[in-house]
């Protein structure tokens, strides 16, 4: 059976997990929760997701929601048959590399989803609802991003990925929240004259062609 995926295909956490399974070349079945009608807080979808929130999968008797740890389970139950050839986490037995790779999953969460998200969900998501954008806090997140992002230049300028000279999925969780900066007039990601390291690995993963899959809905 085919693994189902309970999502929608515009969703951010959605699209991250769509494209970990494109990097796999993993067979799965869409099931689309349409916000507008609020199906994510239907009774009957919050068993399965308590936080009312996409996605989550069932994989024959097993259910997991939270898109990192969903990539993470792809990318372990699917080792060794990566698209590239490569596969995205490194193995727990190779202490090195699976420290760095941890690393690079924690400067994500902490160091730019938060302000690529927030800049998202003040400028895009608050609208959408009919709620007035906090302007003084997106001007803040803006700010913190860009020194977050210089500190990206300096880890950047001295290996290929966040977790060393080998893509992992923690370079990959960058993409939904990135690729909406430039719509509301953030170049942080793409200005190559002021953090030429950052534009190149950018660059790169937007051009990743499961990521591009990904978003062809």
């Amino acid at each position: 059976m085919a693994l189902k995926l309970y999502g929608n295909p515009f969703s951010t956490c959605t699209r991250r997990v769509i494209t970990v399974l494109k990097e796999y070349n993993v067979p799965y079945e869409m099931v689309v929760i349409d916000f507008s009608k609020g199906e994510h807080k239907a009774p009957g979808f919050v068993e399965h997701q308590p936080f009312g929130q996409v996605p989550y999968i069932v994989d024959n008797d097993l259910e997991v929601y939270e898109s990192r740890a969903i990539c993470r389970y792809i990318a372990e139950k699917y080792r060794g048959k990566a698209v590239s050839g490569k596969d995205l986490v490194p193995l727990a037995s190779d202490l090195k590399a699976f420290a760095k790779f941890e690393q690079a999953v924690s400067i994500e969460s902490s160091n730019f989803d938060p302000f690529a998200g927030g800049i998202a969900l003040e400028r895009v998501y608050k609208p959408l609802k009919g709620i007035n954008t906090n302007e003084p806090l997106v001007v803040s997140y803006i700010a913190i991003l860009e020194g977050k992002l210089d500190a990206y230049e300096k880890i950047l300028s001295k290996q290929k990925y966040l977790a060393g000279d080998d893509i992992t999925i923690a370079d990959l969780f960058h993409l939904p929240y990135g690729t909406m900066l430039p719509q509301q007039g953030v170049d942080a990601l793409e200005n190559a004259q002021k953090r030429p390291n950052v534009a190149r690995w950018w660059k790169e993963l937007i051009s990743r062609p499961s990521w591009i899959a990904a978003t062809s809905n």
